[in-house]
Formats: C-alpha cells, sequence, structure tokens
C-alpha cells in the first residue's frame, strides 16, 4: 500500500513540470525544520512491556533546487528524535532514528503569497540505541519511504514559513528483529530562496513608436518596412518600397552606310560601321535588327526599290557570314526613294539618300515611373 501511494505522489508532484520559474528568482534555496515525531506502534511491540517517557523532538536541514517555480527536488538531514520503553525483561530502552534524504517537492500557489505543497522521497536511516541502561547496542540501517504535505506563506519573495506534516514507512531493525516501526512528524520549516525578481518591464516610450515610422525616401514605405532605402523620389515602389520595374521594348538607330551611285556593293570603308553593329549584336543577345535600304531619286522608283533591296541584302549577308550574327535576328527590307533624309535632287541630297540604316529592337529593364 505504502508503495504505491509513493508511486502516486511522485507522478502527481511533475504534472506541473512545463511551468516556467519566476523570472530573476535563483533556482537554490535552503532551510530547516523544528517538530515533534511519533514512532508507532512503540508501546505495541511484542518485546515491550511499559512505555518510557519519550523525546521526540525532531531538526531537520535541507537545500533544494526548483525546475520551475512548481516543482523541484529536495537533499536534507533529518533527526526524528527518540522513544523509551520497559521490556519484558525489566530493561530500559530506546531507539531514535536519523539520516540523509532524497526527495521531489510540487508547490501550488492558491492564493497571494499562500500554497500548498506535497512530497515523496527516500530516507536512508540509521537506527540505533544509546545503550544507556545496561542494555545491548544494537543498531541497523536501511531505506524507508516517505511522503509529505504542507502549507506555506510567503513573507517575502525569499522567505517562506511552512507547515509540515510526514509520514515514514519500514523504520525497522532487521538485524535482530527487535523493532518495526512507522512514524509521524508535525513541524513548521523556514525556507530562504535566493536571487531577486526581476523588474517589471517598462513600456517603450510612444516617441520611438513614432520614431520607427519615419520615411525617409519619402516613397511612402516606412523605414521599418522599407528594404530599399533611398530610391528615386519618381520610382513607383512596392510594398517593400523597392522600385517596380517593367519590361519595353526600344529602337536604336546605328546610323547609316553610304553606297556609289546604281551600285549594292559595301565600300571597304563601310565595313567598320558593319562591324561595331556586330559587336553591338554579340553584347546584346537578345536584340534583332531590321536593315533598311534606300536609294536616291534617280531613275525609275521600281527600279529604286529594287536596289534599295539588294542593299539591305548585302549588309544582312556580311552580318550573317562575315560576322557569325544568326539570320534569325536579322531583316532586310528595302524602302527605295521612299523615305529619303534629304529633300531634292542636287548631287548631296542624292549621296546622302543612297544608304543603309539599322534599327536594333531590343528589350530592356526599366523603372516604372509614377
Amino acid at each position: 500500500m505504502m508503495k504505491n501511494t509513493l508511486k502516486v505522489v511522485l507522478l502527481t508532484s511533475m504534472l506541473p513540470f512545463a511551468a516556467s520559474a519566476a523570472e530573476g528568482m535563483s533556482p537554490w534555496y535552503v532551510g530547516g525544520g523544528l517538530g515533534v515525531n511519533n514512532y508507532e506502534p512503540n508501546c505495541d511491540q511484542k518485546t515491550m512491556k511499559v512505555c518510557g517517557e519519550d523525546d521526540p523532538y525532531a531538526w531537520d536541514v535541507f537545500g533544494g533546487y526548483l525546475f520551475n517555480d512548481y516543482f523541484g527536488v529536495e537533499l536534507g538531514y533529518r533527526d526524528l528524535g527518540r522513544a523509551e520503553w520497559v521490556d519484558y525483561s525489566n530493561k530500559l530502552n530506546d531507539v531514535g532514528a536519523r539520516g540523509m534524504t532524497l526527495g521531489l517537492v510540487a508547490f501550488y500557489p492558491f492564493a497571494d503569497k499562500w500554497s500548498l505543497s506535497a512530497e515523496a522521497g527516500a530516507m536512508n536511516y540509521l537506527i540505533s540505541n544509546k545503550k544507556q541502561w545496561n542494555t545491548e547496542y544494537y543498531s541497523d540501517s536501511g531505506i524507508a519511504p516517505y511522503v509529505g504535505a504542507g502549507i506555506g506563506y510567503n513573507f517575502t519573495e525569499n522567505l517562506k514559513l511552512a507547515a509540515k506534516y510526514r509520514r515514514y514507512e519500514n523504520l525497522d531493525e532487521e538485524k535482530w528483529n527487535t523493532l518495526s516501526m512507522e512514524s509521524n512528524y508535525w513541524g513548521l520549516e523556514l525556507s530562504y530562496r535566493f536571487g531577486s525578481a526581476a523588474p517589471a518591464a517598462v513600456a517603450a516610450p510612444v516617441v520611438a513608436a513614432v520614431a520607427a515610422d519615419v520615411d525617409s525616401d519619402n516613397d511612402g514605405v516606412v523605414d521599418r518596412l522599407d528594404k530599399c532605402p533611398n530610391t528615386p523620389s519618381d520610382h513607383k515602389v512596392d510594398a517593400t518600397g523597392c522600385t517596380v520595374y517593367e519590361m519595353a521594348t526600344t529602337k536604336h538607330d546605328l546610323g547609316g552606310i553610304l553606297f556609289a551611285n546604281n551600285s549594292s556593293v559595301i565600300n571597304q570603308s563601310s565595313y567598320a560601321d558593319i562591324e561595331k553593329l556586330a559587336n553591338y549584336m554579340k553584347k546584346n543577345p537578345e536584340h534583332t535588327v531590321i536593315i533598311e535600304g534606300h536609294a536616291s531619286n534617280v531613275g525609275k522608283a521600281s527600279y529604286n526599290m529594287t536596289l534599295s533591296e539588294r542593299r539591305a541584302n548585302s549588309v544582312a549577308q556580311a552580318l550573317e557570314s562575315k560576322y557569325g550574327i544568326s539570320s534569325n535576328r536579322i531583316k532586310s527590307v528595302g524602302y527605295g526613294i521612299t523615305k529619303p533624309i534629304v529633300e531634292g535632287n542636287t548631287p548631296e541630297a542624292n549621296k546622302q539618300n543612297r544608304r543603309i540604316e539599322a534599327i536594333v529592337t531590343g528589350t530592356e529593364k526599366r523603372a516604372v515611373l509614377k
């Protein structure tokens, strides 16, 4: 029965293990207690005849460690006092138990500064007499389980006074098989827990909260949420304060290549311009190019249209064969005399209008403006 009770108390004391200890308080504490102890049945033993005068005063000292505010472990030393009796041989006998204890303790606060406690553990006891009245000296040792309960009051965060009851089982003298006792203890104990409670947290000033919502770059996103500080003021931004981009198609005219009158043969001096165009295409592999051929306003318009197409094809073939630009990136088209850059039929106007223009088209990433 006693062993089953001990198991129940140990399991119950572990239930609040998950609670957190008081912030700032040390988990260590020390204490001591005084009380009275009654061995039983010291007047009903088979060798006893008359009860003597007991010395029931008991005391203990202990140290403990709290895993949290509700659960801990204690190590201590206890002296349970003495009992006296006269046996059937008219000899006066006495006995007392003392020894080290180790146990689990559980606490349950139920009101301001008040708490209930439960404990369970074992005592490594030494039981002996004093051999005071010509009796034989005897002693024995063993392990005695105990359980206890109490109620405590905290005078301060560190100092607590508690009233305790403990029940010890199997305080036996088995060497001579003369004693088989239990014990009941009542007493007071005073304990001191080290440390001090942490001060209450001070609310952050309202000014700090206001400062956290400053928008330094005026993009509409406060600094504490802004992942891209110092964005230009004319850029549209997303929820994190970063510039929003779009892919846009642009055209670049890389200049003209001139031809001789009535000719689609590329001048040697023009290959330097074609090479520049090829290098640009290689640096921008996503871009394409339209080679536009043009003619001067001399002769029939239909002939000039065909001539402008031949000129465009000549440059397109040079880009592909001489400079390695893929044909799927090149398109050639002839406009004849429909797009002059200089009006009129003068020698200078005709020279400028006999030309090739390269229009490069590409998609590029650019910021979206407000």
